[in-house]
């Protein structure tokens, strides 16, 4: 069977995001070297480069994947609950355990917002899953389930604690402790009687 040049160039970025995110996870931006992941995942430096210019074309890449990732295993949570504040606690407690990921507490809670600044990666986190936050406030404010109040200042509100309880976790803080905060935080969106 003949493998078209596409089918290889496939491969070859495939190959290259998984060995660039193995390093990254295990050794931090810094202490990778571009060369490196390449000779790891069997393939020239100048492939490596003709497929992302440069360690941070690479990394911007792994962030993005990992991102991606991230946002399907939360929403995987949420769709396994039919109660929409089950599905909105589902899926904040399932972003909240993904502290414990290395990849994740690595590559998303510690190298990006230094490596991509602060902006990137803010823009690239509101693309991948604070939209989706959004959404799900946005559904519960339409169904009475939380007080009615504007979206988007609780949206980064909600978003900003909870990489910062993410990054804590990461850290080796209490992912039980920071559940039960969370729980507490979000009883406090629904509405008096």
């Amino acid at each position: 069977m003949t493998v078209s040049r596409a089918e290889r160039r496939a491969a070859t970025r495939r190959a290259l995001l998984a060995e660039g995110r193995r390093q990254f996870a295990a050794d931090g931006y810094h202490h990778v070297v571009l060369a490196e992941v390449a000779r790891a995942a069997g393939v020239t430096k100048g492939a490596a480069y003709h497929h992302f210019d440069s360690k941070a074309g690479l990394f911007r890449a792994v962030v993005s994947e990992v991102q991606q990732e991230l946002g399907e295993r939360v929403a995987t949570a949420a769709e396994g609950h039919v109660d929409l504040w089950e599905q909105f606690r589902a899926g904040c407690r399932a972003f909240l355990s993904a502290g414990t990921d290395p990849a994740v507490r690595q590559i998303l809670l510690l190298d990006a917002p230094t490596v991509l600044g602060w902006d990137e990666w803010r823009a690239m986190d509101e693309a991948a899953s604070a939209r989706h936050l959004a959404d799900a406030l946005t559904a519960l404010a339409s169904a009475g389930i939380i007080a009615d109040q504007p979206v988007e200042p609780l949206t980064r509100l909600l978003s900003g604690a909870m990489n910062e309880a993410a990054l804590w976790i990461a850290q080796g803080g209490n992912a039980e402790a920071a559940e039960q905060a969370l729980d507490r935080l979000m009883t406090g969106l629904r509405p008096t009687t």
